[in-house]
């Protein structure tokens, strides 16, 4: 059996990545191997983070050995714990590759770590360059991308750009694996009974950290479409602003909308998360431009039908007229899509379709895919 790090965000730290790491050291140490986790003490400066609070309200895992040790702005923080990493060995380190602020940091480690001649580099790479664009992003990332022995992606986009940036490496696609950790799915009765929503109605759900390129300020413009208003349904934006929430606000007092759109715009904690699923008709993901999204993992669980548009790796995960529609980053033709799932779709053929698309996406396959690149 092998011994793996994984570097990246995990408890006390919140969010998707988190949840991810997490759950992909449970999926090793399932499998028989010693697997052990990374983390940051710190991991944006206060003055970086867009949110209220990076850290969990949730009870500590007892199940998962996370180091806390990372300080992404302190060189010496890093030459000291990558001699420290070096001299464990492990077989594996696998690093959650997501945005270039984290390449000084991580180009450092692995330059430590692989230097004792034994450990596998391999990145999970969710993005190469980050959705928001800075001006440090390409030479960041080529600090740490080419330290690496292989490499995963979830999309075939990033397979793409990676390709071209390191030919000659391996890198394996492997879609995003579904988040099968929040719960069971509810009654949807029982479930809008929770959130305080009427049990006949029509909902949509935007659920997510609120950033730019997940295209909320796109479905507002769809959602004023009079065909949208005929519908009655409602649209619910479940997740905190990580950017200012006045410009979507003063949208939706334009366009009318106050009594469609229910903001639920707090941090959705990890228990809370089956209730918005269950409670929806669907989930609707909008984004102006992607890589892959751990939302649709989490509505793949749930059964849950998506609207998606036609960018980076959505479309490839939600096949168009089966597990949801596909269509293009278009405020009238996302209209369509919403008023087609609410006045031809057969959502008894949907559950189906999910059923059997869900299969494809386990855990066991990306952990089986990370050995097979280390050997």
């Amino acid at each position: 059996m092998s011994k793996i790090l994984i570097v990246g965000p995990a408890y006390p730290l919140r969010g998707g990545l988190a949840t991810y790491n997490e759950r992909l050291a449970r999926e090793f140490q399932a499998m028989g191997h010693t697997c052990h986790i990374l983390s940051f003490s710190l991991q944006y400066p206060s003055l970086l983070f867009p949110g209220k609070t990076q850290y969990s309200t949730d009870t500590a895992p007892d199940d998962l050995f996370i180091m806390s040790e990372i300080n992404s702005i302190n060189p010496i923080n890093w030459i000291k714990v990558g001699n420290r990493i070096k001299k464990d060995k492990y077989d594996l380190v696998v690093f959650r590759y997501w945005m270039s602020f984290m390449a000084p940091a991580f180009g450092t480690l692995a330059r430590r770590i692989k230097s004792n001649g034994h450990t596998k580099i391999i990145a999970i790479t969710d993005n190469l360059f980050p959705h928001e664009k800075r001006f440090f992003d390409s030479a960041f990332t080529r600090f740490f991308i080419p330290q690496c022995d292989a490499y995963l992606t979830m999309s075939h986009s990033v397979q793409k750009q990676l390709s071209q940036y390191v030919p000659g490496k391996k890198i394996t696609y492997t879609p995003h694996p579904m988040y099968d950790m929040f719960g069971p799915k509810m009654d949807s009765a029982d479930a809008r009974k929770k959130l305080n929503l009427d049990v006949n109605g029509r909902y949509l759900l935007f659920f997510g950290f609120i950033r730019k390129y997940k295209g909320l300020g796109l479905l507002l413009d769809a959602i004023a479409d009079e065909r949208i208003r005929q519908l009655n349904m409602k649209l619910i934006v479940a997740g905190e602003f990580y950017e200012d929430a006045q410009p979507y606000l003063d949208q939706i007092k334009a366009h009318g909308l106050e009594n469609q759109i229910l903001l639920h715009t707090d941090f959705i904690p990890n228990n809370e998360v089956a209730a918005y699923f269950s409670a929806s008709d669907a989930v609707i993901q909008p984004y102006l431009h992607a890589t892959q999204s751990g939302v649709t993992q989490i509505a793949y669980y749930y059964n849950k039908p998506m609207i998606v548009t036609n960018v980076g790796g959505l479309a490839e995960l939600v096949p168009d007229g089966e597990a949801g529609y596909v269509c293009d980053v278009n405020a009238t033709r996302i209209a369509d899509a919403i008023v087609k799932f609410y006045t031809v779709a057969d959502w008894k053929a949907f559950e189906v379709s999910l059923e059997r698309e869900k299969q494809k996406f386990t855990w066991a396959t990306v952990c089986k895919e990370l050995l097979k690149l280390a050997e």
